[in-house]
């Protein structure tokens, strides 16, 4: 996958903070999962991969966000990470860095979540940045639709369309249960976290405004209230006559 950008091609140039920070987290618990998986302490890193029975029954919370800095090969990693880079800067620069990694949590814990919910009883453990990358492509398709995406490094489309396609095939993948070792489940997780708070985040803002607007009356009224009590006390100790 590709697009049409101006994001220069070496590491590090044109690449926005919060986006470097995670391809430079992810590399290095990449290369520690090698390294323990050599010395065979394999075992430590289910640990921190997303097993939903665990979750739920030993109550092992954290896989939920440690499950997305581990991935199952170099080309996973690969991918995800480029795929990050391609599509996560310009959303860093429109956010900000701040709102750009609540989402990018926002969308991997999701499809963790969603994981969970799905297979409660599930012992298959689950890893890879997967999820939070699906929300990050959505987030793109609809920041800039007509953006073009090069399918298959091939095929121009716009990126409403790409976002379109990728959603339409992890449904169909989860529905249909043939995953070939991919959790297409955690990928429509991912899309229907970022599409709700996406969606879902005018609405907030337009209650959250209402609220502080009806405080903001209800103070008022205090307070007219409390000026009003205080006049008539202040007439009621007033003297009777003048002293001249």
């Amino acid at each position: 996958m590709a697009y049409r950008s101006t994001i220069g091609l070496g590491f590090g140039f044109g690449m926005t903070p919060a986006v470097k920070k995670i391809i430079l987290i992810n590399v290095g618990v990449f290369v520690f999962q090698v390294l323990t998986q050599a010395a065979g302490y394999g075992d430590v890193l289910r640990l921190l991969m997303l097993t939903p029975y665990s979750v739920l029954h030993s109550f092992t919370l954290w896989q939920l966000a440690t499950y997305l800095f581990l991935h199952g090969g170099f080309f996973h990693i690969l991918f995800n990470m480029v795929t990050l880079w391609m599509f996560g800067c310009d959303l860093e620069r429109t956010w900000g860095p701040r709102r750009f990694l609540f989402y990018y949590f926002l969308t991997g814990i999701g499809a963790g979540l969603t994981v969970v919910l799905v297979s409660p009883n599930s012992l298959i453990a689950t890893l890879g940045a997967s999820g939070a990358i699906y929300g990050v492509l959505l987030a793109f398709g609809l920041l800039f639709p007509d953006r073009p995406i090069l399918l298959w490094f091939v095929i121009p489309i716009p990126a409403k369309y790409f976002v379109m396609i990728m959603g339409g095939i992890a449904f169909l993948a989860s529905v249909s249960g043939s995953g070939g070792g991919i959790s297409h489940v955690a990928h429509l997780g991912g899309l229907v976290f970022g599409f709700l708070y996406l969606r879902g985040r005018p609405y907030y803002f337009d209650f959250r405004n209402r609220y502080y607007r009806w405080r903001r009356l209800r103070l008022q009224r205090k307070f007219r209230v409390y000026m009003s009590e205080r006049d008539r006390e202040e007439q009621r100790n007033r003297p009777d006559r003048w002293i001249n």
